[in-house]
């Protein structure tokens, strides 16, 4: 079993920056892809980047291409979402996800969660 803790959320102005970060427990993640979804108020969950086992391949959203970047810490069992140039709508809570596998499978279900963090942008 592994748990996932997201932190670095919080309010920041459009245009701003903000870094995430997802700590995992209880068995190492560094073997699996994992990726950070996001869920605005009543919008469906989306995979927002995601990063394979050895960080040799990312995935990112049309949204937030060029914007975001996903990167991983093997040592420090951490996977990090740096966003910059925000926007009101980068409004959502976002969770950090681990896919079970070696292969980075963006379309395939993610298998454990975070409890998510908050990221609100003002205009």
């Amino acid at each position: 079993q592994v748990q996932l803790v997201e932190s670095g959320g919080g309010l920041v102005q459009a245009g701003g920056s903000l870094r995430l970060s997802c700590a995992a427990s209880g068995r190492t993640i560094s073997n699996w892809p994992m990726g950070w979804f996001r869920q605005a108020l009543g919008k469906e969950r989306q995979l927002v980047a995601a990063v394979s086992w050895n960080g040799g391949r990312t995935y990112y959203a049309d949204v937030v291409e060029g914007r975001f970047t996903i990167s991983r810490d093997v040592a420090k069992n951490t996977v990090d979402l740096q966003m910059n140039s925000l926007k009101p709508d980068d409004t959502a809570v976002y969770y950090c996800a681990a896919q079970v596998g070696l292969v980075l499978r963006p379309e395939r279900r993610f298998d454990y969660w975070g409890q998510g963090t908050q990221v609100t942008v003002s205009s």
